[in-house]
Parts: structure tokens; sequence; C-alpha cells
């Protein structure tokens, strides 16, 4: 099984697409020896997200590490940020613009397809089958999409990303008012420094699934690894002391989005 759904009862679903870790035995060979200590993992998301259980929501986490395909990225592989450096559907590059595999090892079309229609298709299938069911059950969903990166990486970006980085697609895949009640959230904590529609304005699962109008909305939450680990080197571990902290912020979110969307049921 290429991940795990864990289905909730409350209107609100937790997709981690990039903290799983695995890449198969039969792959090795192909990749750097850098590359199979997968660096550009979401580390310890699932950790760190583990109240949101707690809060009756659904969650699905994957087992595939993103450099054997990308869950948050379109099938069909068009860039999520044109004129900026972009990771593909199956990325021949990591975070810091290194190549991930051996000479003349990258996969080509055929084994792209393998890898979309075994890893990524099953996971799609999922997500878009919990969100209907929660939106046939509550009327409406609230998919958040959860991430993490290391807070400087020029190959990506210029200088050290804010905190906390909120993406709805410059406000396209929620509500008006949800994305609002978000950012005043954000706006009302002072431990962490955030922005709302940044350089990480959410990727293909944020804008593909968000539909306001059929009644799905989702985010996009992009954290800084220094948030809750120890970032200087890997292998990261969690900080026991800055993970409580953080959840607090995470819990009012969460449960700003479940308010919402009983209220607007209502």
């Amino acid at each position: 099984m290429t991940h795990t759904l864990y289905p909730g009862r409350v209107p609100l679903l937790v997709s981690l697409p990039h903290c799983g870790t695995a890449i198969p035995q039969d792959l090795h060979a192909a990749y750097v020896p850098e590359a199979l200590a997968v660096p550009d993992t979401d580390w310890h998301l699932a950790e760190v997200y583990a109240f949101a259980r707690e809060l009756g929501a659904s969650v699905i986490v994957p087992t595939t590490s993103r450099y054997v395909i990308d869950l948050n990225r379109p099938g069909d592989n068009a860039p999520m940020y044109p004129g900026a450096n972009n990771t593909e559907l199956c990325p021949t590059r990591s975070f810091t613009g290194a190549p991930l595999y051996r000479d003349g090892r990258a996969p080509d079309a055929a084994e792209i397809e393998r890898r979309r229609a075994t890893c990524w298709q099953p996971y799609h299938d999922a997500l878009q089958g919990e969100l209907q069911r929660l939106r046939a059950a509550h009327g409406r969903a609230v998919l958040w999409d959860g991430h993490s990166i290391q807070s400087a990486l020029p190959w990506l970006f210029e200088g050290r990303l804010p905190d906390l980085n909120l993406g709805t697609a410059s406000g396209a895949s929620c509500a008006p008012e949800l994305r609002e009640r978000l950012a005043a959230v954000l706006a009302a904590q002072s431990a962490y420094s955030q922005v709302v529609d940044g350089r990480f304005k959410g990727g293909h699962i944020t804008r593909h699934y968000g539909q306001p109008q059929a009644g799905i909305h989702a985010v996009q939450m992009e954290m800084v690894f220094a948030a809750y680990m120890t970032e200087e080197a890997p292998p990261w571990p969690l900080d026991a002391a800055k993970v409580a902290r953080l959840q607090g912020v995470l819990r009012a979110l969460l449960t700003e989005c479940l308010d919402w969307a009983k209220a607007a049921k209502a």
C-alpha cells in the first residue's frame, strides 16, 4: 500500500503528501547516493499533525518518497510556478538543484507513467473519495494540505521563508471568509512570521481540489523546518518544545476550519 487513509467524522481532511520516505529497492541503483537519504522529505509531519485525528479529522499519509513521484504535482507534469525553478512529477533534481539520478538513469516516459498509475493515482483516488464522502455527510468539506521545507533554499526562492505560509491559490481555492478567518488566526499570534499567498500559494492538490462553488474548500500550509525541529543538519530531530508551541497554532487553524464549516452549513 502506498498510503494510509484514516477516515474521520468531521468535515476536514488533512493531506500530508510529502512525508513519505520509501524508495523501492529495485530503484535504488538509479539514484545518486545522496538522494537515498531523501533530504527533501516533509519530515515528521504525521507526528506534528497527530492531534488532527483527535479533532475528528480525516488524515491521509503516503509511504512513498516524493523522489519517486510527487503527489502534489499535476499528472501531466505541468509546472506549478512558471518562470521559477520547479521540481517535476518525477523529480530529477533536489531542492538545491543537484541531480537525483545517476547519468542516464532518470525515468523515461514509460517509467513515469508506471509510477503515476501505481503511486500517484491511488493517492488521488483516495483523496477524491474521502472529500466526496465528507461533503455528502456534512454538506461541505475543507481540505488542509500540510507541508514543510527548509527555511532557505536559493534554488527555489530568495532569502528566508516566513515560518508559516498559508496558500489559497490567491483566494481561488476556498471561500473568502475562510481565507480571512485563517489569516486572522495567523495575524493574532506572535510566535511565528507568516504570510498568506506568498511564494507558496498552493500546489496541485490545493488548486485542483479547491472548488468552493462545489462545496470543497482547500488551503495549503507550508512551514519551515525550524518551526518544529532542529534544521541545521540531518537527521533533523523533532524538538518537543517547538512541536508543542507549533501545535497550538495549528490546532487553532484547524479548529477555525471546522468552526467555519459548521457555521457555513448552518
